[in-house]
């Protein structure tokens, strides 16, 4: 029987100092669960991934935000209770990895680190 490799994508999270973590993500995993698994700083996901906090909220790199996209109405509502918001915000929670997102940059807001 043949196995198939699991491949997982590069995304690399940037805090505010300027220090970056490069973490693999398979596919279908969120963002956050992502920072959760690897302890990236700055994620606490209080909500675990419901869209009911903004304590994963990061932005995304300009290169990225078109193939990321724009937020859910349900999302968008959310971020009006973070601080930092940028057009470029987004919760990590609602960002499911694929191969399109294979070396995603994102950033975040100086007010979680």
């Amino acid at each position: 029987m043949a196995t198939v490799a699991r491949r997982t994508r590069n995304v690399t999270y940037m805090q505010a100092d300027g220090a970056a973590r490069s973490v693999a993500v398979r596919a279908g995993m969120s963002l956050m669960e992502a920072a959760l698994r690897y302890d990236v700083p700055g994620i606490e996901a209080k909500c675990r991934g419901n869209c009911a906090c903004v304590t994963c909220h990061v932005h995304i790199d300009a290169a990225w935000q078109s193939i990321v996209g724009a937020p859910g109405a349900m999302e968008a509502s959310m971020l009006d209770f973070a601080e930092n918001v940028e057009p470029n915000s987004r919760l990590s929670c609602q960002i499911k990895v694929s191969d399109d997102l294979d070396g995603l940059v994102v950033r975040m807001p100086e007010s979680q680190h």
